[in-house]
């Protein structure tokens, strides 16, 4: 984002994308442990920034991509029946939000993540740019975090990478709901809320700051 240090921690509102998140979570009032996990070398600045009391929180090192840092939390968690795996780039996540998530899980869904009805037209093209089709967008959903799920589903489903196999024949796996759609299980859609957008591009951060600074501050 131009920001010149890691995303989770540019400061939105006079605060760190991190520490919004880390809040969001904890006034959900349905989060039992946070684990958070951030490159090796800012694990002691990680742990000054989060809140202290509140709810324990774990600080550990995460790995090369999404799914090594996710398997790093789940290792470091404590046990539990259910987790959440949240994006601190989606920092004003609102805690109904999350509270939505969990009660569905504890209303016995076994995988449930939040989306968003797509607006826009979606076009699917071949490597040479070509247009191959159109999907309907009315059974779209563009998909957001908290993603919540059964502590032994997400572990099962996470040692699927462990199978042998070549490099370039392992799925592309950019959330952990799409690892657990490979074992075949079912995955829950509950409506989501656009305070949950991911803040990636200098565009967003723009929109993330102007929210945090106008009339309607307590994006809470």
């Amino acid at each position: 984002m131009g920001e010149g240090l890691p995303k989770a921690f540019v400061e939105i509102g006079g605060s760190t994308m991190l520490a919004l998140a880390t809040d969001g979570l904890i006034a959900s009032g349905v989060v039992d442990h946070i684990v958070i996990m951030v490159p090796a070398d800012l694990i002691d600045t990680t742990r000054a920034l989060v809140p202290v009391g509140a709810v324990p929180i774990s600080v550990v090192a995460g790995g090369a991509e999404r799914t090594d840092s996710v398997r790093a939390g789940l290792a470091a968690a404590p046990e539990a029946t259910h987790v959440l795996v949240h994006d601190a780039a989606r920092a004003l996540t609102p805690p109904d939000l999350t509270a939505r998530v969990v009660a569905e899980l504890r209303a016995g869904h076994p995988a449930v993540v939040p989306g968003l009805p797509v607006t826009d037209t979606i076009k699917s093209i071949d490597p040479a740019g070509a247009v191959t089709g159109t999907p309907d967008r009315t059974l779209l959903r563009a998909v957001q975090t908290p993603q919540g799920f059964e502590v032994g589903l997400l572990r099962k489903a996470h040692a699927l990478l462990d199978t042998p196999g070549e490099d370039n024949d392992r799925p592309t796996i950019t959330d952990d709901a799409g690892l657990v759609e490979l074992l075949g299980v079912p995955v829950r859609v509950i409506a989501g809320d656009a305070r949950a957008f991911k803040i990636t591009t200098p565009l967003d951060l723009h929109l993330a700051r102007t929210l945090c600074a106008g009339p309607e501050a307590v994006v809470r």
